[in-house]
């Protein structure tokens, strides 16, 4: 499996991603914003936190016109999986890849702590090894991690099941709790909370790291 992990002026967590990818069985290839193409064989792409171009504009607006954006539009509308992690939530919603839009936490100030979150659905390729309400602990770290959608919206992410993740305590005032929410066809993910840094005991758990592992696994079965 290879996973492609985005870097756009601004990322800071692309490393991480990439390591997170690499120790659940993938081969990864580092990407740059200003590519046109993904590399030949590509079968997730992951686009990473931090904060692409200063966070100029809103967060992610930047980085969602880079010439890589295109490639991953793509992608994901030939049913290619992605992932995008706090900054590439952000960006992908504002491809249009995901429905809603992450605004400025309702207190006002940036989150970095490490969060409960409840698995809503195990109906993805992301969430699959988790048990359905199952509770782990995943990091945060967002000034704009405040998920709001309409109420059609948010009617057809539960008609569909397509809320992947809530928060127990709501840290930012996200509509609904929501703390990550799927694509229609289930292929895309995007979450506010960093798996990528809860995979290995020293971090202080290993619940991302299923994330990763059920994701792998489960593009190997095919």
């Amino acid at each position: 499996m290879k996973a492609a992990i985005i870097t756009f002026p601004g990322s800071n967590c692309d490393r991480d991603l990439a390591v997170a990818f690499e120790k659940a069985g993938a081969q990864v290839v580092r990407v740059w914003h200003k590519d046109t193409e993904l590399p030949q064989g590509t079968d997730v792409v992951g686009v990473p936190g931090g904060f692409s171009f200063g966070d100029y504009l809103r967060c992610g607006a930047i980085a969602a016109q880079s010439p890589i954006a295109r490639a991953v539009r793509d992608f994901a509308h030939k049913g290619g999986y992605v992932l995008g992690i706090c900054n590439g939530f952000q960006i992908l919603t504002e491809t249009g890849l995901l429905p809603g839009a992450l605004l400025r936490n309702v207190g006002l100030t940036y989150v970095c702590k490490t969060v409960e979150l409840r698995v809503e659905t195990t109906d993805s390729a992301f969430t699959s090894g988790y048990g359905r309400g199952q509770v782990i602990r995943i990091p945060i770290a967002h000034h704009d991690g405040n998920y709001n959608i309409d109420e059609d919206g948010l009617k057809l992410l539960r008609d569909q099941d397509r809320i992947a993740f809530t928060y127990v305590d709501n840290p930012n005032g996200s509509v609904a709790d929501i703390a990550g929410v799927l694509s229609e066809n289930r292929r895309v993910l995007g979450m506010m909370p960093h798996p990528e840094r809860m995979c290995e005991p020293v971090h202080g758990g290993t619940d991302g790291s299923v994330l990763f592992r059920s994701l792998i696994g489960m593009m190997a079965l095919g």
